[in-house]
């Protein structure tokens, strides 16, 4: 029984590891920063963002990420800068990023603005085999990693008006093995391509809505495209779907409490054959903001 699970712990973070990569997101559009450093300060307000993320909920060692960031533009001027934290357990894996961002603009046109960052990451990666249950807890390659530190750097351009956007980034530009004192890499980070892009159309006085569109490419990985449609209704309340490709069909729904304030759910219901094993992933999330004009948003951002 021992060495089944040990089996099929190894493959499950192998996956994980290679296939998955990046902490995932179904409500990406509203925490950007973590996957584009030139998203930090584009709102033009000093905001704050916290996330959790329960994913393939009754599997065991499924994975859990929390994530919390503040960006903001620095005065009146065309530099913006970020800090995020993201928390990411899998099986006996716990990876905490801290991650730094800075961001310059300029004016493309009237309407359109374009971005550059650069993102600056501290990893800490730590791995309990004793969660692994192995047979031989003495094999050298077989050995806890407590604190694993390694850095990383990214960089990201972002091209945006008030109701559209496109962006390409690269979270991560340095391919880090784990776990490999001893020829053995159980984690290894690849590099991730990412392009997003997002339109709003103005349907009626109250009623906006936004197609998006996100694709992830990873090495030795299938491309991954999730495509969403949103609606938002009187500024306030926002309803979607989502689609990520050959995984999942995704709800999604939101609430402008106040001016600054803005709460998120969405549930996530796989329709691959890993369905048959858990009920679905739970994503929730907070965003604060304090606005220059008094403290008041003069214009509803709908990403």
């Amino acid at each position: 029984m021992r060495t089944k699970l040990f089996f099929f712990v190894i493959m499950f973070v192998t996956i994980a590891g290679y296939a998955q990569q990046d902490a995932q997101f179904t409500q990406y559009m509203y925490n950007t920063i973590n996957i584009n450093p030139a998203y930090a300060g584009s709102r033009g307000a000093l905001s704050i963002f916290a996330l959790h993320r329960d994913q393939w909920v009754g599997l065991d060692g499924a994975p859990k990420t929390n994530t919390v960031s503040v960006n903001t533009p620095i005065n009146n001027s065309n530099i913006g800068i970020g800090l995020s934290l993201v928390n990411d357990k899998i099986g006996p894996t716990n990876e905490n990023q801290i991650s730094a961002d800075i961001s310059y603009t300029i004016p493309t046109s009237e309407t359109w603005k374009l971005s550059f960052g650069i993102k600056g990451t501290a990893d800490i990666f730590n791995l309990d085999v004793t969660k692994l249950n192995p047979e031989n807890a003495g094999d050298p390659q077989f050995q806890n990693l407590n604190s694993d530190f390694s850095p990383n750097i990214g960089a990201g351009v972002y091209w945006h008006s008030d109701n559209a956007y496109i962006g390409l980034s690269v979270p991560n530009f340095i391919e880090t093995n784990r776990y490999d004192d001893n020829d053995v890499a159980i984690y290894k980070d690849k590099i991730n391509y990412y392009l997003m892009a997002g339109y709003v159309f103005d349907l009626s006085y109250d009623l906006k809505f936004k197609p998006a569109l996100l694709t992830k490419m990873v090495e030795g990985a299938p491309l991954q495209v999730d495509v969403s449609a949103n609606f938002m209704f009187f500024d306030k309340f926002t309803v979607g779907v989502a689609y990520r490709w050959s995984a999942a069909i995704s709800a999604m729904v939101g609430f402008q409490i106040t001016d600054g304030m803005y709460v998120g759910y969405g549930y996530d219901n796989e329709t691959t054959n890993l369905k048959n094993y858990n009920s679905g992933s739970h994503e929730i999330f907070l965003r604060y903001e304090i606005f220059k004009n008094n403290g008041k948003i003069t214009t509803p951002r709908f990403f």
